[in-house]
């Protein structure tokens, strides 16, 4: 059963790796959303150092993002790529969450899920990915954002269809597993990933769950 093999995929991983000290605090919503939309399409290590570039500058709150100029979020973000769509975006969705809500993240994350996505989705620069990473770390609401290492990892493993877009990925997976492991699997995909199921010269021989992979080539040297 596909749900027994997940379940087993899961466990495998948790012994693997440990789930970091982050992943497990509570997370202010604002940055969590600022910092998911400096990395669409940007490497971990450059998201990291355009938001820390970011956090020198200004305050991470959407009254100051709002008010600041445009040159100096762009300058701050310049490692990240695209960072003057990215900058214009910030500035936007700054202004909007301040004009219509307040400033305040809160009563959108206390909506039903559904409605919080949605809500969430009409924002500037937040597409489902963005929107799923903020509700899943900052409210705790039922869902598996699917970014590159979950894409390409739940393919491999069978657990999500090989052409299945991001919302048939998803709900395949939320399918596999108890509500209360979502972070859990989506974070430990992700570490595998990074670690192992690399998108080119996966370390297949090493990988930790192999033995579940339809995808495996362990002949290959990998080093």
């Amino acid at each position: 059963m596909a749900k027994d093999r997940g379940e087993k995929i899961l466990r495998a991983l948790r012994k693997t790796f440990t789930l970091p000290k982050w992943a497990l605090s509570s997370r202010d919503p604002f940055q969590t959303l600022i910092v998911t939309i400096i990395s669409q399409k940007t490497a971990d290590r450059n998201t990291a150092e355009a938001f820390e570039n970011l956090s020198k500058q200004f305050q991470i709150t959407p009254e100051a993002l709002a008010n600041a100029e445009m040159n100096k979020i762009e300058e701050s973000l310049k490692v990240a790529g695209l960072y003057r769509n990215k900058a214009k975006t910030i500035k936007q969705v700054s202004k909007i969450i301040m004009q219509k809500f307040h400033g305040d993240l809160t009563p959108i994350l206390s909506m039903p899920f559904e409605e919080a996505r949605k809500t969430l989705i009409q924002l500037p620069g937040v597409g489902p990915k963005t929107a799923d990473v903020v509700l899943l770390f900052c409210a705790e609401k039922p869902t598996i954002p699917v970014d590159t290492h979950v894409n390409r990892i739940s393919k491999r493993l069978g657990l999500a269809p090989k052409n299945g877009d991001y919302e048939a990925i998803r709900k395949s997976l939320q399918t596999l597993y108890n509500p209360k492991d979502y972070l859990a699997a989506h974070i430990l995909m992700i570490l595998l990933g990074r670690r192992y199921c690399k998108a080119r010269d996966p370390l297949c021989k090493r990988c930790p769950i192999n033995m579940f992979c339809p995808s495996r080539n362990i002949e290959d040297k990998d080093g």
